[in-house]
């Protein structure tokens, strides 16, 4: 199974459709969705019902591949081949690994967040704000009536269940199964950080009586939470029957539920390897003093570092003038870039 088709084909699908939204009245949805390559036919059918969301999905991918870069921005693997080469992330996403875990948690979590904006926005005919948010309730400040528009998780997760798994649940393997709960720790960590926010009214805002709703939080909460998880991905193997997973310590206690899980162990990332989908560290930039992942003794895996000595422009000495500007200096200094050395080629493959 291939993951790089699928999260590629569903890239390539959703800007077929942005670019063909316009024509959707004359070509009509099947015409489209039956021409987009690598779609399983529960992800056909569910698109020619929903084109509309089809978009959604489109700026869901686009989120999720920019949380992505930035949540392994320090890291030897970096998600960068998401923008610059699909071939080499396919690869990466070939192995059963951490990596493969995180993208299929990540990107899962992009459709629910994409999908459950878009119904609160009223960009979509299916679905609006959360009609069961009705009534009174209360939390720990006491009584609030339900108002406003709460963003609609439920049908988010719903529809971008039946989306993303369908592909997984034509197969029965290890990884199937690894990615089908994968996919679900990415849309239950989307839920996890729904938050109550609140409108006050009374005399002088007193807040005797508030009118409330659920929203999502911020996208990178989520990054963030399932970037700890990645840390923390447990190891699985598939049990005798072939109906679920085992963890592989068998001294490990607790439970897999809410963690990240991987069948195979990921490569060093250390040199460029396209057929381990790795493009390697050198030329990446590294922290000189640091001794987390983006130190340059990490990043560069021992080969050392290059220095260059550049010049930087930056906006000094800034003061408010008045009214209504802010008037800065340009200041220039010198600072120095480290970059990973290249991967030393062995001596004999130079002999002739």
């Amino acid at each position: 199974m291939n993951i790089f088709t699928f999260y590629l084909d569903i890239q390539v699908c959703m800007f077929i459709i942005q670019f063909k939204l316009l024509y959707i009245g004359a070509l009509g949805a099947r015409v489209i969705c039956d021409n987009i390559p690598g779609l399983v036919n529960k992800q056909r059918q569910l698109c020619q019902r929903h084109p509309d969301l089809m978009q959604s999905i489109s700026e869901g991918a686009n989120e999720w591949i920019k949380e992505c870069q930035h949540q392994f921005r320090y890291h030897r693997w970096n998600c960068s081949t998401l923008d610059r080469d699909h071939t080499v992330f396919g690869r990466v996403m070939l192995q059963s690994s951490r990596e493969a875990a995180f993208v299929y948690a990540i990107s899962s979590a992009g459709v629910v967040y994409a999908i459950t904006r878009a119904c609160s926005q009223g960009d979509l005919k299916i679905c609006n704000c959360d009609s069961l948010k009705r009534g009174q309730a209360r939390d720990d400040k006491g009584y609030f009536d339900w108002g406003g528009c709460s963003d609609n998780i439920n049908y988010g997760i719903k529809f971008a269940k039946a989306f993303v798994d369908a592909r997984e649940k034509m197969v029965k393997d290890a990884r199937a199964l690894m990615n089908l709960h994968n996919n679900r720790c990415g849309r239950m960590a989307v839920k996890r950080f729904m938050k109550l926010e609140c409108k006050c009214h009374g005399v002088s805002g007193s807040c005797s009586l508030r009118t409330c709703w659920l929203a999502m939080s911020d996208f990178r909460r989520t990054g963030d939470y399932l970037r700890k998880k990645y840390n923390t991905a447990i190891e699985v193997t598939m049990n005798q029957d072939g109906t679920g997973f085992r963890v592989a310590d068998r001294d490990f206690q607790g439970t897999t539920k809410n963690e990240l899980v991987y069948v195979e162990n990921s490569p060093d990332y250390c040199v460029r390897d396209r057929m381990a989908g790795s493009l390697g560290t050198a030329g990446r930039v590294c922290n000189k003093s640091s001794r987390g992942t983006d130190g340059c003794e990490v990043m560069c895996c021992g080969r050392g570092y290059d220095t260059m000595r550049v010049k930087r422009v930056t906006k000094c000495e800034c003061k408010f003038k008045w009214c209504c500007a802010v008037e800065c200096k340009d200041c220039e200094d010198v600072v120095d870039i480290h970059t990973c050395k290249p991967h030393k080629r062995p001596d004999w493959l130079d002999i002739t």
